[in-house]
């Protein structure tokens, strides 16, 4: 019930953020966000910056060096990681590039191409490989050092609440959390505005301005779809739904080859 009550609330300011419009709703939104998630980092980098200093140089180094021995399917041991990372989070995201390339396309028109690709894929890179640098160092530094609940000898049972769990050593853990908690929600709730969005466009001929009702129909559906599953399955109709989404990016993984041509020849 916790859960489905989480959903609602997220559906409720999906509807809200879609009806107020692209700018006056998920641009709010987005824009409130990255403000927020960046003043979380910084915190996070004042309060540990030996730790978050050694963890990025670290991280990127390990990265660079690692990412084609990483990406190679043959010869390798690890079949756990390899599955479970490398091919899963290739075939989520080339299923996700349909959704995210229109969205991204809608509220990038006016822009250069030049623009676009910084954007897009330069600055969230730097921001991505900072904040798992920061929060991944701090969490293993914790672990390393036996602090608060990553440090104890048992383990922790329950990997989706590692975040808090770092959180909590703090003595403002409880703020951090529910700073946490906020940023989380708003993730999803723009999530879902662009996913409405795209879905509703798409289902109207690529129209760009729609009806208000139909906008918050698809918010809606994308709700109780998320609430069934819940209800009749938990976790594993998620799983399940999870292999459908990549058995489905196998056939699209061509269309993509065929659209980069395209983009090519278009330049």
């Amino acid at each position: 019930m916790l859960q489905i009550a989480i959903i609602l609330t997220i559906m409720g300011l999906a509807i809200v953020s879609v009806v107020r419009g692209m700018d006056g709703g998920v641009k709010v939104l987005s824009n409130l966000n990255m403000i927020i998630a960046f003043v979380f980092l910084g915190f996070m980098g004042v309060l540990n910056f030996t730790t978050v200093l050694d963890s990025v140089t670290t991280s990127v180094v390990g990265y660079v060096k690692n990412i084609i021995p990483l990406s190679q399917t043959s010869g390798r041991e690890d079949t756990t990681w390899l599955h479970g990372w490398t091919v899963f989070y290739w075939a989520w995201w080339v299923a996700y590039a349909p959704f995210f390339g229109m969205f991204v396309a809608r509220i990038s028109k006016g822009r250069t191409i030049r623009e676009f690709l910084v954007c897009v894929l330069v600055i969230p890179t730097i921001v991505t490989t900072a904040w798992m640098s920061f929060f991944g160092g701090i969490a293993i530094q914790q672990i390393i050092d036996k602090v608060g609940l990553l440090g104890m000898e048992q383990g922790i049972t329950d990997v989706s609440l590692s975040l808090f769990y770092m959180l909590d050593a703090y003595p403002i853990g409880n703020i951090l959390s529910l700073i946490a908690v906020a940023l989380i929600i708003v993730f999803f709730v723009t999530t879902l505005d662009s996913g409405s969005i795209v879905v509703d466009s798409m289902t109207a001929g690529g129209k760009l301005e729609l009806p208000i009702k139909q906008k918050v129909v698809w918010a809606v559906i994308s709700a109780v779809i998320a609430m069934v599953m819940l209800w009749i399955g938990g976790t594993d109709s998620i799983q399940a739904l999870q292999s459908i989404t990549i058995i489905a990016a196998l056939p699209f993984t061509i269309i993509l080859i065929m659209g980069c041509v395209s983009f090519l020849k278009a330049c």
